[in-house]
């Protein structure tokens, strides 16, 4: 019984490092982390539920905190913060399939629901398929690009730093 209680705290410890970390990122990369072309390198975490299902509440509280913070409406706070909750779960459903897999689901949910969000929450005049290309481009930078890099950091010591209790 014991060890289920260090499992619990461990993963709840796990999920406020990650949402602290990308709390952190997307607030000193402000510049870039909101608007309607956006590279959020903290969307590089996304990657992280290949490791631990912990970065799942990490994730989705870590992108509330931050849209808060960034002073987001409230259909981006709520959606914005949905897409990555979406992206996050997928990634742990695909997370023994192939490593390059695991970005696509951050990717796809925010390329599908940011510009809607931009469109009708924030008014932005651009057609939503060309919101979608700035939006996906600036994703497959912070998830694919930026997220592989930090996959191919911690892949080696995944065991050390994401074990259970």
């Amino acid at each position: 019984m014991k060890n289920s209680g260090n499992n619990k705290v461990l993963f709840m410890a796990q999920a406020a490092m990650i949402a602290a970390i990308y709390v952190v990122l997307t607030i000193v990369f402000a510049p870039f982390s909101y608007g309607e072309v956006q590279v959020r390198i903290s969307e590089a975490l996304t990657i992280l539920p290949v490791f631990t299902p912990a970065a799942i509440p990490g994730l989705f509280i870590g992108c509330i905190i931050s849209n808060i913070l960034g002073g987001c409406i409230l259909p981006d706070i709520i959606f914005g913060s949905l897409a990555t909750l979406i992206g996050a779960i997928c990634t742990w459903q695909l997370r023994n399939k192939s490593k390059f897999l695991a970005p696509l689901p951050p990717i796809l949910a925010n390329t599908i629901i940011v510009p809607f969000v931009l469109r009708y929450g924030y008014q932005v005049p651009l057609p939503i398929p060309f919101m979608m290309l700035t939006v996906g481009i600036g994703e497959v930078i912070s998830c694919g690009v930026l997220g592989m890099i930090v996959y191919a950091a911690l892949s080696r010591y995944k065991h050390a730093i994401f074990k259970t209790a």
